[in-house]
């Protein structure tokens, strides 16, 4: 008796068990023997061993004209390219020189204040530029991500970020604010530019096991300039009182800096490239395969917005980051509050906490390549973040600087390692839409909590000291963290890739991807 296999509503019409499709086929790409640069070309088999009577081509012709005739399609070939790395970490050395010039403020704020003579609110507004300027500016950069690729936004953002840097070597005079923050804007404009970047760009280069930790050490190249952030400007910009000392030491850092962002930006010109020609992925192959007529910005983003887990995982990541960019921005203010004198080991706080924030986001973008377990990885870090900023709120003030350097690196690294899990949480989520357009939308949400919870916990401080701060921050560090556990974990680029992976037969490649691949067998 002739069977019909059913795959996602189509039929194929012969006596093949679904163990013999995948028998044929293979189970993936373990199977295959290849070297590094050779394609990665998944289901290859001996044509000569196959079943029924089937030509080279891979087609069953068993049913009559004008029937609904499935196709026996081998997956598609795959590649991994070795200048991935490349373009990962010239991209990660040039979101490390934006990130860097977010911070050579607030980590001296106090010098700064006293250079500029401007109060506590305005030396803030300095970082909070950087989350205000993504909120309105979000929405063009993704369209142009979309419409124009992946090079195009990296190569206008570095010369943003360069133009920033030039702009700010004027000003190391007392009476230049204005012109600083002027610079600090057009440094803050090319932020859009990066923050949404590592998913993506790990789709596009990155294999199925590398993709969580190749957009880790997207994020790393951030944190990193975060690091040297909190620990250069205070060695090279000494408090004295001398202002023409300080605006030497001033110039000093600009200058530097400006070289840095300069050569970078050279760099991104000549090397950096939009994709690999062939694939990484199954997963890609599918995305690639929607004709870009059939693609509207609108109508993903209307999607996004009507995907509940997506939803909450936007608000949660919010939150969470939101208190990271708090605790950076008033982290100066808060130590001197209560161990005047230390700007140094201020700054050296801030690195500590960055550098245990990277080691964080490296382990868990192993941790989810190896295991997948986006949610219970995600939940667990997120109440680990929680549990961290309580313990620093109530050690804060006991006077003892070690265990102010031993609680905030526990904070920073399950904060900032959980920035990493959000991305490609957010990817497995809204799979197939477009990396840069779910990225995009989670940094946005935690730019407007960033400004939020820094007025907030400011304004705290200011009245009420730097624990009730902290514990502002704890408050909504629990709200995100209940809303984590309500997150349906619907890992949608996964089962595409375990689609392709198991050799499923069907008619052609469907438009996207929204629920599992159920594959079924009945007789007739």
């Amino acid at each position: 008796m002739l069977q019909k296999t059913e795959v996602n509503g189509k039929s194929v019409v012969g006596n093949m068990s679904t163990q013999e499709i995948q028998q044929i086929w293979g189970d993936g790409p373990s199977n295959i023997e290849r070297g590094e640069d050779e394609p990665a070309v998944l289901g290859e088999k001996n044509l000569g061993e196959l079943p029924l009577t089937q030509s080279t081509d891979s087609r069953v012709d068993l049913d009559p004209p004008g029937t609904d005739t499935a196709v026996l399609v081998s997956p598609p070939e795959t590649k991994l390219y070795k200048r991935r790395w490349v373009m990962l970490f010239l991209f990660s050395a040039y979101s490390m020189s934006n990130a860097f010039m977010w911070l050579q403020y607030g980590i001296i704020s106090n010098i700064f204040m006293h250079f500029y003579n401007i109060d506590p609110f305005a030396i803030d507004w300095l970082s909070m530029i950087y989350m205000l300027t993504y909120i309105p500016f979000i929405i063009p950069v993704m369209w142009f991500l979309d419409n124009r690729g992946i090079r195009d936004v990296v190569v206008v953002g570095s010369a943003f970020n360069c133009i920033g840097a030039w702009i700010k070597t004027s000003t190391a005079a007392p009476d230049l604010f204005g012109v600083t923050f002027l610079g600090q804007f057009v440094c803050s404009v090319a932020t859009v530019f990066v923050l949404g970047i590592p998913s993506r760009l790990a789709s596009l280069w990155f294999g199925q096991q590398e993709v969580s930790t190749a957009c880790s050490i997207g994020v790393l190249g951030n944190q990193l300039g975060i690091a040297i952030g909190f620990l250069v400007p205070p060695i090279m910009v000494p408090n004295v009182k001398d202002k023409d000392e300080l605006a030497h030491h001033i110039s000093i850092m600009f200058y530097m800096t400006a070289g840095v962002a300069t050569l970078l930006f050279i760099l991104v010109v000549i090397v950096f490239q939009e994709r690999p020609k062939i694939p990484p992925t199954q997963a890609q192959v599918v995305a690639r395969s929607i004709p870009p007529e059939e693609y509207s910005y609108m109508a993903s983003i209307l999607r996004l917005l009507r995907n509940i887990p997506f939803i909450l995982l936007i608000i949660s990541y919010g939150l969470n980051v939101g208190c990271f960019y708090a605790v950076s921005t008033l982290l100066n203010r808060m130590i001197i509050e209560h161990y005047p004198g230390e700007e140094v080991n201020a700054g050296r706080i801030g690195l500590t906490i960055v550098i245990a924030g990277m080691v964080g986001s490296l382990i868990c973008g192993i941790w989810l390549d190896r295991t997948k377990t986006y949610k219970q990885t995600t939940l667990a870090i997120y109440l680990l973040s929680f549990v961290g900023m309580l313990v620093y709120a109530f050690t804060l003030n006991l006077g003892h600087l070690w265990v102010v350097f031993i609680t905030a690196g526990a904070l920073g690294f399950f904060m900032t390692g959980y920035l990493p899990l959000g991305f490609e949480f957010a990817v497995e989520l809204t799979y197939p839409e477009s990396e840069g357009t779910s990225s995009g939308l989670l940094n946005c949400s935690a730019q407007v909590f960033g400004i939020i919870f820094t007025i907030g916990q400011g304004k705290i401080i200011d009245h009420f000291g730097t624990l009730a701060g902290n514990i502002f921050l704890c408050v909504f560090l629990f709200i995100g963290t209940v809303m984590t556990g309500f997150i349906k974990s619907d890992l949608r680029r996964q089962k595409a890739n375990q689609m392709a992976e198991a050799g499923i037969l069907k008619d052609h490649m469907e438009e996207g991807l929204t629920s599992p691949v159920i594959v079924k067998e009945a007789k007739f």
